[in-house]
């Protein structure tokens, strides 16, 4: 068994950090929005560092469960969202604006849905 309220803790963490950023994204038409102008540069650094933020806390929502609670929400590549984290850290210059408007447009909303329904099963 795993603590019920620390993981919950970590999922509000990850719950706000997607709300951010999908915030922040609203505005965000193409991907020269992110590219074009210093402003833009300084939303699309921003995102990325909540996006590392958001990997790391499922990498240690998965060590508290010990692996159990984010493999009872397959409907989410956990893997593949931590895993941005660490391309994200280790690759920083070289990331592909394309590949985070994507994620930001496609992959977070259902992760915030995923996110709100695994807050409201470990009430």
């Amino acid at each position: 068994m795993y603590d019920k309220e620390i993981s919950f803790h970590i999922l509000e963490q990850v719950q706000r950090s997607v709300e951010i950023i999908l915030s922040r994204f609203q505005p965000v038409k193409e991907v020269a929005d992110f590219t074009d102008s210093p402003g833009g540069m300084e939303k699309f650094d921003s995102i990325c560092m909540l996006l590392i933020t958001i990997g790391e806390n499922l990498k240690n929502l998965d060590k508290v469960t010990h692996g159990q609670l984010l493999s009872e929400y397959s409907e989410i590549e956990w893997k593949k969202v931590k895993g941005l984290r660490d391309i994200i850290s280790h690759q920083y210059f070289d990331i592909n604006a394309d590949a985070i408007f994507d994620v930001c447009q496609t992959k977070l909303p259902e992760l915030r849905l995923v996110i709100d329904k695994m807050l409201m099963d470990l009430q």
